[in-house]
């Protein structure tokens, strides 16, 4: 029996194999560890045999993609100057096609298959956590906190942060019927429940400025772009104004306490300029990618000391940026923050410059949420992992493909999107009409 091309790589008519190929995905994101290499194959089979189905489909735009190819090309040339030039060879490998699933994603599944994709498999990945059962003593701080299946309460935080987000977004842009409602409540009680009793600080605090942020983009689409473009900016600006103030009232400090943390942040300040005194050795182009981390080298067997760290493996500087500084310089952390800000920029101005779309209204919340965590964790410079398929996913989707419609049918469109924005100021609640004169 031949399958039809379209149901594996048409966004339109795909939903069911890109949820499928998405949920194996964030199996594989979060238990690659226990479950071993099987999961990362399973990975890459999803996703990179969809270039033999229709390679053309995957050559259009490409010259689009040029930011995070160069930065995958600036992480695999690092090997030249790596301390540690045999894991960095190995990992940049494994990050390049690990971007490069992502531009697959990218171009096959539609963000509402995502959606649906992501819930299924942090469903999945929650229940096993539960069924593990697993909780870790922070000997930082004391406290007690449930990780599950995971090895951080940050970790399963993240996840369960992603498991509202998601749930909510479905609810509010691509419910079909009350089935999707009766569905979607047992995945957001789950992911509400774990998200408390992880007690990770970062993933509690930042799910809900970035809900109340999708809701204001939102509300934004029954007002004109004119409207649009005024109030964001002013927006903006407030925002900005309201930072600053924050910082030098001490506001900082107070939200800190209410979460259980002080200003060090349970060590990450220690951890920050450890990594500062590590960039001014190599500033410009860093120690080579993943080559800090490494068995046997004496800073980093330090700082697993200090931090009790066991294991010797899976820890950072928690901090993106002085992450990218230590291993790839300023040259690694310009390229991985241009990346970010492009993405994000580029959704913001889908939604408020453009004519509005709920898929550039989710991506935006979802890289508002990777912004804010950034700054205390590392989650998009690492293959293999949720944040960078979802930060790369998003980026490769701001080039549009190129629709069926002839030129008369795109023009007709877009007038009657330029009429419904011009008509509804001046008639609210009530359709347009003619003007008598």
């Amino acid at each position: 029996m031949k399958i039809p091309k379209s149901l594996l790589v048409d966004p339109e008519k795909n939903s069911v194999y890109g949820a499928f190929a998405v949920a194996v995905s964030i199996w594989a994101f979060s238990y690659s560890v226990i479950f071993g290499q099987v999961l990362i194959l399973a990975y890459y089979a999803v996703w990179l045999p969809l270039v033999l189905v229709d390679y053309r489909r995957f050559l259009r735009h490409l010259s689009s993609a040029w930011l995070p190819l160069l930065f995958a090309a600036y992480v695999c040339f690092s090997v030249v100057w790596s301390q540690a030039p045999g894991v960095t060879a190995r990992t940049a490998v494994q990050y390049f096609s690990h971007i490069a699933c992502a531009y697959v994603a990218a171009r096959t599944v539609s963000v509402r298959t995502l959606t649906i994709g992501a819930l299924i498999g942090i469903f999945l990945v929650l229940i096993y956590s539960l069924k593990v059962g697993s909780y870790s003593e922070d000997v930082l701080d004391g406290t007690v906190n449930f990780v599950g299946a995971f090895a951080s309460k940050n970790q399963i935080g993240f996840v369960g942060s992603l498991g509202i987000y998601f749930c909510v977004v479905f609810l509010a842009f691509y419910r079909r019927g009350r089935l999707s409602l009766i569905l979607t409540v047992p995945i957001v009680l789950l992911s509400a429940y774990v998200l408390v009793v992880s007690h990770s600080a970062t993933s509690m605090a930042s799910i809900p400025a970035v809900l109340a942020l999708v809701a204001l983009l939102a509300m934004s689409k029954l007002l004109s772009r004119r409207y649009r473009r005024v109030i964001f900016l002013i927006g903006a600006g407030l925002l900005v104004v309201t930072a600053f103030v924050a910082l030098n009232l001490g506001l900082m400090d107070f939200v800190l306490g209410f979460f259980g943390k002080d200003s060090t942040l349970t060590g990450r300040t220690y951890l920050w300029e450890q990594g500062w005194n590590t960039v001014q050795k190599s500033p410009i182009l860093g120690v080579g990618y993943a080559a800090y981390w490494v068995q046997g080298f004496a800073e980093a067997e330090r700082l697993w000391n200090e931090f009790y760290i066991t294991t010797r493996t899976g820890f950072h500087f928690h901090n993106t940026y002085i992450e990218a500084l230590v291993e790839l310089g300023f040259v690694g952390a310009t390229l991985v923050s241009l990346i970010m800000l492009r993405t994000l920029y580029g959704h913001v101005a889908a939604v408020i410059f453009r004519t509005w779309q709920a898929d550039s209204v989710i991506l935006v919340g979802v890289m508002v949420l990777l912004l804010i965590r950034s700054f205390v964790e590392v989650e998009i410079l690492n293959p293999y992992i949720m944040g960078s398929f979802l930060l790369y996913f998003s980026f490769f989707k701001l080039a549009r493909l190129p629709v069926t419609r002839t030129r008369r049918s795109q023009a007709l469109a877009q007038a009657e999107a330029t009429k419904r924005e011009a008509d509804w100021p001046r008639h609210p609640g009530r359709p347009a009409v003619a003007d008598p004169s």
